[in-house]
Parts: C-alpha cells; structure tokens; sequence
C-alpha cells in the first residue's frame, strides 16, 4: 500500500469539503489503483487527509492526470499557506486497518520510537486489548522516516473514544499501556471529530 498524507491549516473548510466530494464524484472512477480516503478538519484549523493506493506507481499515474492537475490548483485556494506532503509505501495496518463506519478519528504523529517495539506492542493489543476497547475499529501507522510516523486511528464515536481511554487495564496490558503512555510524549494528537471517510 502507498499513502499520501497532506496537512495545512484550512482558509475554508466547506470549500475542502465540497472538493473532496467532487473528486469522489468526478475523478475517482477513472483513478486506478485508488483504495480510499480519510480525511477531516480539526478545530484549530488544520487538515489533514490520507490518501491510499496500491502502489506509489498508481498514486504517480493518478497525480499526472490532467484533470487531477486542474483539481488540486482549485483546491489549494481552500488553504491558508502551505500545503506539505507526506508519501510512504512504508505502512503498518492494526485491527484490520480503516474502518468507514467510524464516527471519529484521531491523528498522532510521533518521532523518536522504535519500530520493532511499536508492532510489538499493536500484536500484543490485538491479543489482549479489543475487548477493552470496543471503540477502537482499527488504523495505519504511515512511517515518513526511520523512527517518525503519522498514524490514524477509526473509532465508533468520539464520546465512546474517551470512556475508553478512563478503562483500566487487565493485567496482562498494564506494562504496555504505561509504555505507551512513555511514547505519548513525543506524540501530537489531531482530533477529527466530523471525519470524511471515502
């Protein structure tokens, strides 16, 4: 999988909105490879949306499409500055991935972490952890350097989202749980309350 991952703070968010529905409507069918879309506004302003394909090959064809082209130069005037970019065919899926079915979505960005202890933990939370956290319908972790990623995580509703983070741990989670929380200090956390889910 290949994901794009765009940011920038947002000069009008029905504009986006209006332009992610457009580009469902009028140039997703003739994207090939194109898997789906997330994306959403935060309260301070900032978008974020990620866009995955099958391969950084099918997300380049899509790109030189002409009509892409035209698309993103109208766009663009919905952005208050600039606009970064963000590819990595370098992705890790928990809990079988995206879910369109969510009510909210949670972004965090994190540097300075190991990889081999981040998939060691999501294996031991799919173990032990999904009954803990009903809410939680899954997510990727998109790597952008050896030990820097933005992950984006699915779940039921926003409100459910933060009773499950008040659950205490069984036993068997507590160790990870605590490193995570050692984790969480690196991390940045956007909250997508109204998601767009394509």
């Amino acid at each position: 999988m290949f994901v794009q991952v765009i940011e920038g703070k947002v000069a009008d968010r029905e504009a986006l909105h209006r332009q992610m529905d457009r580009w469902q409507s009028e140039l997703r069918p003739s994207a090939a490879g194109f898997l789906g879309s997330t994306a959403g506004v935060a309260d301070d302003g900032r978008a974020v949306c990620f866009a995955r394909f099958e391969s950084a090959a099918a997300a380049q064809a899509n790109s030189s499409r002409p009509e892409q082209g035209q698309w993103w130069s109208e766009t663009e005037a919905a952005f208050d500055g600039d606009v970064t970019f963000s590819d990595s065919e370098d992705v890790d899926e928990f809990m079988g991935g995206g879910s369109d079915d969510a009510g909210f979505v949670q972004v965090m960005k994190g540097h300075g972490v190991s990889r081999d202890r981040m998939r060691a933990m999501d294996e031991h939370f799919e173990q032990h952890g999904t009954g803990l956290r009903p809410d939680l319908l899954g997510g990727h972790r998109v790597w952008t350097g050896p030990d820097r990623y933005v992950e984006v995580a699915y779940f039921t509703s926003e409100a459910e989202a933060r009773e499950g983070e008040k659950r205490e741990p069984p036993a068997e989670l507590v160790d990870a749980m605590r490193e995570f929380e050692e984790l969480s200090r690196n991390m940045e956390f956007i909250d997508l309350k109204e998601p767009w889910l394509y």
